[in-house]
């Protein structure tokens, strides 16, 4: 397993492996979606409070957990570059960071519409809405310092550390509804969540895989651009793009 790990790790073996993935990802995720889309507004039942304007879930949900989830895995690559200093793990921190930003940028739109409908208003300084709204500042934050190219090896170095340093406001996300008193309802799933219809779970699911596959598709086509980029001067970016 390591060594297949290490493998990956090598520039034109990921090239070659993200070369093929996203596109898999990409039409998987593109598929999944219109099929999770369409079950979700035809077979999940239409909430007796809010009507049907609740079906936004199927978007807000998703884009939300992945807004948290992508940071995760930008933390988790500028910690493996900070250890191994290698060039995968550079170009994939920076790779998922403008994703993520529009992911968050998705979860405060939708839910801004949602409430819209249920508080009345589209903003409230809410703990769950303003920590969302953090998180949004801190990718910008972070694009705005890889977009620092003049030394790229010192930027990669100031870009994992303060990825790895936002990670605090993950969790405050996530847990903001236990830690204050807030509008925002609790968790959607789980032992602490109220109880959810079958098709609901099921469709929250599909749409989460689809927005799971098409993210990392995007990352993975955009992570193979920078990688080109860092890699010029080697020898197998060119034999590679000679062959295709």
């Amino acid at each position: 397993m390591l060594k297949k790990l290490l493998q990956i790790a090598s520039p034109p073996i990921f090239f070659s492996v993200a070369s093929k993935a996203y596109i898999g990802f990409g039409v998987l995720g593109l598929l999944l979606f219109i099929l999770s889309i369409a079950y979700a507004l035809i077979s999940t039942p239409i909430d007796a409070q809010q009507g049907l304007v609740y079906k936004v879930i199927y978007v807000h949900v998703p884009s939300a957990w992945m807004s948290m989830f992508l940071y995760l895995i930008a933390a988790i690559y500028a910690i493996i570059f900070w250890i191994w200093r290698t060039d995968v793990s550079a170009v994939m921190m920076r790779s998922v960071l403008p994703t993520g930003a529009w992911m968050t940028i998705l979860t405060l739109v939708t839910g801004s519409l949602w409430g819209k409908s249920t508080w009345g208003t589209y903003w409230v300084w809410d703990a769950r809405l303003t920590t969302e709204l953090l998180l949004l500042f801190i990718y910008l934050g972070l694009i705005a310092v890889a977009n620092m190219i003049e030394d790229e090896e010192k930027t990669d170095k100031a870009l994992s550390l303060m990825i790895v340093f936002g990670t605090f406001n993950i969790p405050l996300i996530y847990f903001s509804v236990i830690f204050w008193n807030t509008l925002h309802q609790g968790f959607s799933l789980g032992a602490t969540s109220a109880s959810v219809s079958p098709e609901i779970k099921i469709a929250l699911f599909l749409c989460s895989a689809s927005f799971w596959l098409i993210c990392f598709s995007i990352v993975l086509l955009r992570a193979k651009g920078l990688l080109i980029s860092r890699q010029s001067t080697a020898n197998w970016p060119s034999k590679i793009l000679g062959n295709n």
